[in-house]
């Protein structure tokens, strides 16, 4: 329910320099639509090729659609902002934009976790791995996943609907995000900041640790594969996959560990775009390589 005075907010956007806009603008739109036609691709590739019915492939079908949802929720509003003076946002379309942002990120730190467990199993006990990765464990853990991702967006955009905003109404961001929404709050924030410190705890910092535990364990095994040749391709996907995997991670540690009377927005905003369009970018030619 809208308590609010306010019934929109006006997005300022990465610049105000015109100049600098263009430039973004292109910039943007050119990795948007790379994330977009890769992701829809790899979904189209899974879905009508029958061979890539495995539970690698099925968690790679859901990390796209999430991606999918992820950059097309932001982005498209983003480069209008960019583009035109339209900057405005309606009170509802931003607590919408919060909702499918915060499940998307919840849904994508899981799913890295998730499909890092895969692999561990497929490299670490390749003769069981039918039998321990068979279709309910896949169920289960795309269940766990979504459940996970719902109560995440859930718990947040509820507290931030339970707020009131009395102006200003001029978010310093690109996008609906929860620190510039709390800085134009004249509520309360004590609750919507320790929640935002618990879920950097348990889904950024506890998904990122277990999956370094777990690339720990499939390094391991690489070691003890007999060829030198053997050894180099699968050091090079599993780099590939942790560099991604931690330009993921980073910056969302970093925005949501701290208070949010602690935020820069002008270097929160670059950081922002790492995790809102850099990975979804890299996601779909570093996981089909």
């Amino acid at each position: 329910m809208n308590n609010s005075i306010i019934t929109e907010f006006m997005i300022l956007g990465l610049t105000q320099k015109p100049e600098l806009r263009r430039v973004l603008f292109i910039v943007f739109l050119f990795m948007y639509i790379v994330a977009f036609l890769g992701n829809a691709l790899i979904v189209i590739a899974i879905i009508y090729n029958t061979t890539l019915h495995t539970p690698m492939y099925v968690f790679l079908l859901a990390l796209a659609i999430v991606d999918i949802v992820y950059t097309t929720s932001i982005i498209p509003k983003m480069l209008v902002t960019m583009l035109t003076s339209g900057r405005s946002i309606s009170y509802e379309s931003c607590m919408s934009q919060l909702f499918f942002f915060m499940w998307s990120l919840g849904a994508e730190m899981v799913l890295f976790t998730t499909m890092t467990y895969d692999r561990y199993v497929a490299i670490c006990f390749p003769l069981r791995y039918r039998t321990i990765m068979n279709h309910h464990m896949c169920v289960s853990l795309l269940s766990i996943t979504m459940v996970i991702a719902v109560t995440n967006s859930w718990v947040h955009t509820g507290l931030i609907l339970r707020l009131t905003f009395c102006g200003p109404n001029t978010i310093n961001h690109f996008f609906c995000e929860i620190a510039p929404l709390l800085s134009l709050s004249c509520s309360p924030l004590r609750i919507n900041e320790i929640m935002v410190c618990v879920a950097d705890i348990t889904l950024a910092i506890g998904d990122f640790t277990l999956t370094c535990i777990s690339y720990g364990f499939i390094i391991a095994s690489i070691f003890r594969i007999p060829t030198a040749e053997g050894k180099r391709k699968a050091f090079s996907t599993c780099s590939s996959h942790l560099i991604v995997v931690s330009l993921y991670y980073s910056p969302v540690i970093y925005t949501y560990i701290r208070p949010a009377s602690s935020y820069s927005f002008e270097r929160d905003k670059v950081i922002a775009a790492l995790y809102t369009l850099v990975t979804p970018t890299l996601n779909p030619i570093v996981y089909s390589l």
